[in-house]
Order: structure tokens, then sequence, then C-alpha cells
């Protein structure tokens, strides 16, 4: 029986230049296919090397990526992978080997399963916990139709403590559709894996006396000679049964309507071809639990799984050494260090200040927050909407929570945040990471909606950094001088380098500030564009023309003062913000001088109305106009009258109003 193993070098690859499709793949012989996924390993080690990527994650499914294909036949039968970061190989099998070099680049094949890609994608994934949910749709769907097709949906362990996949196993339980689900067991997210249903899928994958009951049953009914009556096979099998109810997880899954199977070696490529040819005919709801090692055969990702979850490429392909020569200085810290730095600062002195994070402690930075007060730290798992409302009740009895969370993955607790924060006016802070454009990462990921979306919700303060300081004071302000819900945004990446002023200082809020004086055009901006505005003021002045900036800093409560000054003083107004136009910074400033029947002309510049690829941000803010050139471009032609009227346009990023 054939076991992974890594080429140690670049050999020559003798099978993966010929697979061009899942059908050339079926060519192959079964004693075959782990050469195929070494080829697979080895050929991503050199993609990822170079270009950066998702790296552990695929790593860790190749043999059951080479498997899957072998099996089954996509695009007819429909493989979805739970968040997406592991589909690598699957992409390498499907017709996209030689694109891989494209991979997250502007114009590039993206990142995670795109539909519109490859009909081999068959649902587009970029969060956590939603391929159950989406494979028991494709799975009614396909049984209204009277079709046969499979549906088979990939999923971590940190992604299976997610609600949502238990939700779908349910109704797919009650369902009773066939539909595999592959439970993906490496006992790692992006970080290590938390909560009891990890300890036990951990305890069941360590669990020998199971393992090898479970081989001579397995060894048993595969030998087994069809001249044996089927009473002896039944017999087998429940014995097979009665070790999984006591041993393993099995009696959970089959408690929900699936038949489980496993665990078994996700690393052996024939058991996986054997385990998936069982399963393939029965008609219901199974499981099958496969034990993984998250970056599989590349000793640096093996040994520090959440350092190398991803890469930005440019390191040696056999010691994982950087290849990029060193910064000439050290580059600023990022702005989620930032925040991991103030937060413990800030609860050195407040006793009562907790950090929550949904599974995500080294990308919020909240893991600092971890080494330095670990008993008031809370990693809730792949579980967003539990992790707002359990900040709720902590602070319904007197503790403040801080809630890290990505800007996208808030979106999922949405209504946690309405009806048991806000409603109740509880003091949680919401540290809203990966706010505006984040890149390589694409639409899934990009912060586009958090000023729209919060901003309807009464009782919230909603406030943006310029830089590091001003996130710093934020955080103090919010933490110690406000009692009620608060939600700062801030971007991914590096801050400005600025030096930092250890001590805190309170920021009245809904108060901004005036950067810069000017006389005959206005730029109004929060966030990471107030120091666009800047740039944009200096280009504006080559010009002739004299611009007032202004870091509004809040969107809510606004600081009407501050703009009843500036549209007295400023017949053109420009509103710059990396938010959608829609519902955002924009919207508030027009609803305002709408509604106190100023007669000012107002050009908002921000997201336009669509999905935002993706890409570098250079790049990204090339196209989308955000960059200090196109910027002082498109603000000349509005002061000097000459802008073209865009609204209602969805695919322009700026739009101009005439308030009269």
């Amino acid at each position: 029986m054939a076991h992974a193993s890594t080429r140690p070098d670049r050999e020559p690859l003798r099978f993966l230049p010929h697979i061009n499709s899942p059908e050339d793949l079926k060519t192959y012989r079964l004693e075959d296919l782990q050469h195929i996924a070494d080829e697979c390993r080895s050929y991503l080690i050199d993609v990822i090397s170079q270009n950066g990527g998702h790296f552990a994650s695929s790593l860790g499914v190749v043999e059951l990526t080479v498997a899957l294909h072998y099996v089954y036949s996509t695009p007819r039968d429909h493989i979805i992978w739970d968040v997406g970061h592991q589909a690598y190989i699957h992409k390498m099998l499907t017709g996209r080997r030689d694109l891989m070099q494209t991979n997250r680049q502007f114009n590039g094949i993206a990142g995670f399963p795109k539909i519109p890609e490859s009909p081999h994608d068959a649902f587009g994934t970029g969060h956590a916990s939603t391929s159950i949910s989406a494979a028991a749709g494709m799975a009614a769907a396909r049984d209204l139709a009277g079709t046969d097709e499979k549906v088979i949906a990939v999923i971590g362990d940190g992604s299976m403590t997610g609600g949502m996949a238990f939700e779908a196993m349910n109704h797919l339980g009650d369902l009773k559709s066939d539909v595999l689900v592959i439970l993906n067991d490496n006992q790692m997210a992006i970080s290590p894996s938390t909560g009891g249903l990890k300890d036990y899928l951990v305890n069941i994958s360590l669990n020998k006396t199971y393992n090898k009951l479970r081989a001579f049953i397995w060894n048993t009914v595969s030998g087994i000679n069809n001249d044996i009556g089927e009473a002896a096979k039944t017999a087998i099998h429940k014995i097979e049964d009665g070790i999984k109810a006591s041993l393993t997880p099995g009696a959970f899954f089959e408690a929900l309507g699936f038949r489980y199977f496993g665990p078994i070696d996700g690393h052996n490529t024939e058991q996986l071809v054997m385990a998936l040819r069982e399963m393939h005919e029965l008609p219901h709801p199974k499981l099958l639990h496969v034990i993984t090692k998250k970056g599989k055969g590349f000793k640096p990702a093996e040994q520090n799984q959440s350092a190398w979850h991803a890469h930005s490429g440019g390191f040696d392909r056999i010691t994982g050494k950087s290849l990029k020569q060193a910064a000439p200085k050290p580059a600023p810290p990022k702005y989620q260090k930032v925040f991991g730095d103030a937060l413990n600062d800030i609860a050195a002195i407040e006793k009562n200040v907790v950090g929550i994070t949904a599974a995500m402690p080294s990308g919020t930075s909240l893991d600092l927050f971890q080494q330095h007060h670990p008993e008031r730290f809370y990693d809730v798992g792949i579980a967003e909407q539990h992790a707002v409302t359990f900040a709720a009740g902590m602070a319904a009895k007197g503790y403040k929570p801080v809630c890290a969370i990505y800007s996208t993955f808030l979106q999922r607790a949405y209504d946690q945040l309405i009806h048991d924060v806000a409603l109740q006016n509880q003091h949680v802070v919401f540290a809203i990471d990966r706010a505006g454009l984040v890149g390589e990462d694409g639409p899934t990921h990009h912060g586009a909606f958090d000023l729209s979306f919060l901003h309807p919700v009464p009782n919230m303060v909603i406030m943006a950094p310029k830089d590091e300081q001003e996130l710093r004071n934020m955080l103090y302000t919010s933490l110690v001088h406000h009692d009620g819900p608060a939600a700062i945004r801030y971007p991914r990446g590096s801050a400005t380098g600025m030096k930092l002023d250890t001590a805190f200082t309170r920021l009245d809020i809904g108060q901004g500030e005036t950067l810069r004086n000017g006389s005959d055009i206005a730029l109004l901006a929060l966030g990471t564009m107030v120091h666009k505005a800047l740039e944009t003021a200096k280009e504006l002045e080559q010009a002739g023309i004299s611009a007032l900036v202004a870091n509004m800093r809040f969107l809510k409560p606004l600081d009407t003062d501050l703009l009843e000054g500036i549209a007295a003083a400023h017949k053109k107004i420009v509103v710059i913000e990396e938010n959608s136009m829609i519902g955002g910074l924009g919207s508030a400033i027009s609803d305002y001088l709408h509604a106190h029947r100023h007669d000012n002309e107002l050009l908002k510049i921000g997201l336009p109305d669509k999905f935002i690829t993706h890409g570098s941000m250079k790049e990204l803010y090339a196209m989308l106009g955000l960059e200090r050139h196109a910027l002082g471009t498109t603000i000349s032609q509005f002061c000097n009258g000459t802008a073209t009227e865009t609204y209602g346009n969805s695919q322009s990023t700026i739009r101009t109003e005439r308030l009269a």
C-alpha cells in the first residue's frame, strides 16, 4: 500500500505535465497516484516559494484532492471546498496548473474557488463553515431535478466549529440526501483549533485501541469472499458500528443522520480511494473523517503551521529561508500589532478589559493579549455570531469586551451586533481589522461595507484612525471614556511608522480636525484616505487650487459643527473614503447637507457598487482612481466644473451631487 513521501529535490515531473483535467488523471493506475501527489506537492512548493499564496492548507490535502478527482467526475460531480484556501491542488488538476503562476495576481486566477473561473469550481468560497449548507442546497436541487450527480463538501475541523456547519448537518440528516462530507482533521484552522469538538476529534485520532480494531475489521471485510453469506458481512459491520459508537465521534455524527467512516490516513492515496469508492453509491448522508497534517511535505510549514498558513513568496523551497533582500530599515509595525500592544497597555490598568477572537488570535494580534493576560483571553473558534453575543453577555456583567474581527467576518454577526449589543446598549468595542481593500485575497476579504452596515445602527459610535497614534487613542477613548457599543475600523498592513506617544489621549467623541487650510475646495476623509487627501492637496496646490483637508475621524456621530463651517466657506466639497459609496461617509455628509438645505456641490469618491477583484494594493488603487495623481485629476476637474455627472453609475468610483 502506497504511503506519502516527499521528493527531496526538483526531479523532472513525469506525470503532472500530462494532467490537464480530471479525466487525464483517471487514465493512471492506482499505484501511480502517490507519485502524482508527490509531484503536485513539489510543484506547489515551487509556485508558492516564488509568488506566494495560501500554503500549509493546500499541502495538507494533496493526497485527498488527488483521490477525490480520481474517484469523482467534476464538473458533473460537485466538490465544495470550505473556505477554499486549500483548493490550489484542485485548481492544478482542473486545467489551471500553468495559471498558478498568476495566482492572486491582478488579472490572474483567484486564490479561492470562483464559479466564473472554472466549471470545476462548483461554489465560490472564502469564508468558513459554508460548504455543508451549499452542498445541502445543491443536493436538494439535484433531487428535485431527478439527476444523480454526486455532491461532496470538504470541511476542516476548524470550520466545523462554526454553528452554520451543524445547522446544515442537522438539516441534511432530515433531508436524507446523498451528500458526502469530508472532515479534514488537522487540528488547525489558521491558528490551532479550539473548543470541545476539537478535543473530541484529537482524542479519537490518537486512540490506538480503536485504530487497531478498525484496521482489523477493515482488512477482514475487504478480504471476505463473495461466497460468504450476507449475514456474516452484516455481523462484521455491526461489530464495527459498536466500536465506533463507544470510541469515536461516529455516534455524534450518526445521531445527526450521517453514516460515519474513519478516521483514516489522509496522506494514503490508496486507502482514500478505497474509502471513497466504498461510499460512492451509498444513497444517504455520510461523513468521512480523515487525519491530515497541515503543511505536509514542507518541513518549515509542518513545524510552524500558523506562520506558513499563507506566505508572500520569495523563500528557499527546501529551507524556507527568505530570499528577499533585507529592507534598508525596519518596516513600520502593522496596524494589528499597534492594536495588540495598545490593548495590552490599557488592560494593564483596566482590569475588566477582556479580548475575544473568532479563531484569529495571530491575525488580529490578540495573541499578544493572550500572552500577557491569558485569563482574560477568549478564542471562541470560527463562530463570529457567538463571539458577538458572548461579548454582550460579558458586558452585561460589567466587563469591557474587545471583539477583534476582520471586517468581512463581522458581516456574519450583523443580527447579533444589532439585537444583542446595540439594542441593549452594551459596552462592546469592535476592533474591525482588514477594513477597506486587502489586496490579493480579493472580494471575499475586502472590507468594503463595514461603514455602510454599521452606519444605520442606533447607539453605535463608528470611527477610523488616520494613523497608529490615533488608533491607540481611539481604543483608549472607547474603553475608558465611553459606555456603549463602539467600532474602530483600521486597514491591513503597515502603519505610517510615526513615533508613538506611549501615553494615551482622550478624544472628544464625534469631533474631527482640520489638518490643512485652503480656500478653494474642501477635502473630507477618514481612516486611510486622510493621508491620500493630504497628498492630493499638495498635488492640487501645484495646479493653483487651494484645498482644505479635514480628518473627520468619526462617521457616527458626525462632526456637524466642523461640517457647517466647511459648508459655509467652501462651495465645493469632496469626500474620499475606502468603503462603498453607498451608506458610508459620503452618504452621511450628503444626507446632512440635504437636510439642512445647503446648496454646496458634493463630489463623493470611494468604492463603486461592485465587488472589487484581487491584486496588489497599488494595482487596485490605480484601477479605482484612488492613487494621488488620479485623485488630483478628478478633483481638479470637479473644481473647474468639468467633472462628469456619474451618480447612479455602479462602475464608477466618483459621484457628483448638486445639493441646491
